[in-house]
């Protein structure tokens, strides 16, 4: 702690330029992106099926595939160019000191006299600060719904259940992130500097709860989970998971289709007590060995301690995180980088935080992915070994297909963004030499 103490002395400097730094850090995360996504661009554009591919995916299907992933590629430089201009601005603009200044006045003018102190003056502010930020990016989301999706045959929500999601998202955001958001500035301010391991545990209880009401009241305002019919799917699954011992507590089928032509299949839920969702997307367009053999390579993942594994590396993570924050939290010349004179509110600490930890999250990130393909071959691995060698590679094969997912990409570019390795890589890996799915 000694050496964090220096730390946090040293930084805390006037005229300390924090607000160059923090563009810089922004502007050069843009530019590696910009470029790795460049790579890419020019990755989609090539016309002839991979060597890894030939007889597995029709040429087609194939071409299809590539004008997809540039019309996401285009999508992708808009965005994150409009992110970037975004950002830029309100640093620029000081609209952080500004906007806290606003909601200041409101919570004065508004709220009764016990609840007009900081902790509410920050709920305000995070409320209009999320309000904000969902209506600067909603014509974006419209367009990606409403014109590339739909182009390609993906969209199949309306444009009432849109608006519906959007609100029901932003209500949801509102009315659980500010009790958490509560609870984090209360353990701040009791417990001083020493707060991080409080914090983390905080954030752990939170986590934890998640999980299990994620299943009970929030899915359910979106989706409806059916229990899946008796039958063939239902005896094989269930034979499966008895098999490796996974503590299966429901089977459920979701109605994904009601939004996405996209199909997938995942487990979630307590150590105890796990729940297995299917889209009725993937059983409408795989045969039932095929989406058995899907979910023996989810259930890999549970049986290898995937889950466990990133679980204690995301806690990890946070634990150093809440630590580090605890070195910026008092920093005065990183608050007056940003116009606030006057004052040093946490949440705003922590915000700009964040965007001083740049360039640890690019590398943390790569390295996450690392891990991830890593698991994703082990959990491959793991399914043909329970004998599902075939079976997984044509459902491989039928989910590229369907999701009409990128069938090769730019090393570097992969490296930086895929949590999963590409279709050829995982077919190589599974030794697959059959012929295409049908």
């Amino acid at each position: 702690m000694d050496m964090l103490r220096n730390l946090a002395q040293f930084l805390d400097r006037p005229g300390f330029p924090w607000k160059t730094l923090i563009i810089g850090f922004s502007a050069s995360q843009y530019l590696l992106e910009t470029w790795l996504s460049y790579r890419q661009h020019k990755k989609l554009q090539e016309t002839k099926v991979p060597k890894a591919l030939e007889g597995v995916v029709e040429k087609e299907v194939y071409d299809k595939s590539q004008a997809y992933g540039r019309a996401k590629s285009n999508f992708s430089f808009v965005t994150s160019l409009f992110g970037q201009a975004i950002n830029i601005a309100t640093i620029h603009y000081d609209i952080l000191p500004k906007l806290w200044g606003i909601t200041g006045l409101w919570v004065a003018a508004n709220a009764p006299a016990r609840f007009s102190g900081a902790l509410s003056h920050s709920i305000v502010f995070f409320v209009a600060f999320t309000l904000a930020s969902n209506v600067v990016n909603l014509p974006l989301q419209y367009y990606k719904n409403f014109v590339l999706e739909e182009k390609f045959g993906f969209n199949k929500q309306t444009k009432s259940l849109f608006f519906v999601d959007t609100i029901k998202t932003q209500f949801l955001i509102v009315a659980l992130g500010s009790p958490i958001l509560a609870g984090f500035l209360k353990i701040i301010n009791m417990f001083g500097n020493n707060f991080f391991y409080y914090v983390w545990l905080f954030t752990l209880g939170v986590q934890t709860f998640m999980i299990t009401a994620y299943p009970i009241f929030i899915l359910p305002m979106f989706n409806k989970l059916t229990p899946l019919e008796d039958g063939k799917l239902k005896t094989e699954v269930e034979a499966l998971a008895a098999k490796l011992n996974f503590p299966l507590k429901h089977l459920y089928v979701i109605d994904g289709s009601k939004r996405s032509a996209h199909s997938n299949a995942y487990f979630y839920g307590l150590p105890w007590s796990k729940h297995i969702v299917i889209f009725d997307t993937l059983i409408e367009k795989s045969e039932i060995s095929e989406v058995v053999a899907v979910l023996a390579h989810e259930l890999g993942h549970w049986k290898e301690g995937h889950t466990t594994k990133q679980f204690g590396v995301s806690q990890a993570y946070c634990f150093w995180l809440f630590t580090m924050f605890s070195v910026f939290i008092n920093n005065k010349s990183l608050y007056a980088s940003f116009g606030f004179h006057d004052s040093m509110p946490t949440l705003i600490g922590f915000l700009l935080f964040n965007d001083i930890l740049t360039p640890v999250d690019t590398v943390l990130k790569l390295l996450m992915n690392v891990m991830s393909r890593k698991f994703e071959y082990e959990a491959d691995a793991f399914a043909v070994g329970l004998g599902y060698n075939d079976e997984l590679a044509k459902s491989l094969i039928k989910l590229q297909v369907q999701n009409l997912s990128t069938m090769d990409a730019d090393s570097l570019y992969s490296a930086y963004h895929y949590t999963h390795p590409i279709l050829p890589e995982r077919l190589r890996a599974l030794g697959w030499k059959g012929d295409k799915a049908q």
